[in-house]
């Protein structure tokens, strides 16, 4: 029988893999919700075992019940799961094999194609949706349901891995979708069976991240020689080679060639029918 010593001593083993066995922070509620949230880990290996009948209608509902800016549902996305097709995205990707090993691959758009549509259909100009404004709206909906249908997914005892290298060629995806103007690849999510044990990668420490009625900046070369020590010692069980935080960092953005492309994004818009005023 459980008892509320198993269920404290689950809640600690959880955050401890969340965050490492020094930086658990405070015991505060918990349910079976937010266990399955910290408990997310991205995998990139996939069983071929297609999906059951249902689950991409599912997903879409848990997705469609994210919140959306006014409820102006500015996304969409593209359920692929030709192989040939899947091959096509991944070589974008950086041939990440895992995109062609899923049996699902979502394809989230920022899309105001819709509401151009609309306003033709109505006679009406949408003066505002060439701004700046309107796409980011279109992408942090998109971004909302996707993270809706990762948590629907994982209910299920699925796996997922977000793939933003698609934007390396958002120009290539959006003619490998037949995307019309006005709709953009953010982002892709791998969806299935995951092939073999994922361990929980650690992250920050809540000080490095929470900061109280205004911003405040703390130790953080504590803490970031805390958090380097944790992943290195987590890229060393589950990578290649042990690598820190801080080298991450450095690597991604210290240099414009690990945007692989991506630098050209805005002209790359411009030419998809975001004009980004």
């Amino acid at each position: 029988m459980n008892t509320i010593a198993d269920g404290a001593d689950r809640r600690t083993a959880t955050l401890a893999a969340r965050y490492g066995a020094a930086a658990i922070p405070p015991a505060g509620a918990w349910n079976d919700t937010i266990a399955l949230l910290l408990d997310h880990r991205s995998v990139r290996a996939f069983l071929p075992d297609p999906l059951p009948a249902g689950t991409l209608e599912t997903l879409l509902a848990a997705a469609q019940s994210a919140a959306t800016s006014s409820n102006m549902q500015t996304w969409s996305v593209v359920a692929v799961t030709d192989p040939a097709r899947k091959a096509r995205l991944a070589h974008v990707a950086n041939d990440q094999a895992h995109i062609g090993q899923c049996p699902l691959f979502l394809v989230f758009l920022a899309d105001l194609s819709r509401a151009q549509r609309l306003g033709e259909a109505e006679g009406v100009d949408l003066v505002a949706l060439p701004y700046l404004e309107t796409f980011l709206v279109a992408a942090i909906d998109a971004a909302l349901a996707a993270q809706n249908t990762v948590v629907a997914a994982e209910s299920l005892g699925l796996s997922t891995v977000y793939i933003g290298a698609l934007r390396n060629d958002a120009a290539a995806v959006a003619a490998e979708l037949g995307l019309p103007p006005g709709a953009m690849g953010v982002f892709g999510l791998c969806v299935g069976h995951a092939r073999g044990a994922w361990e929980v990668k650690p992250r920050l420490a809540q000080a490095a991240i929470l900061h109280h009625e205004t911003y405040r900046v703390p130790d953080e070369a504590a803490l970031r020689a805390a958090y380097d020590a944790e992943l290195s010692a987590f890229a060393l069980r589950n990578e290649i080679s042990a690598y820190t935080w801080t080298e991450r960092v450095k690597n991604r953005l210290g240099r414009l060639s690990s945007l692989n492309g991506r630098d050209g994004l805005r002209g790359v818009l411009a030419g998809l029918g975001f004009p980004l005023r």
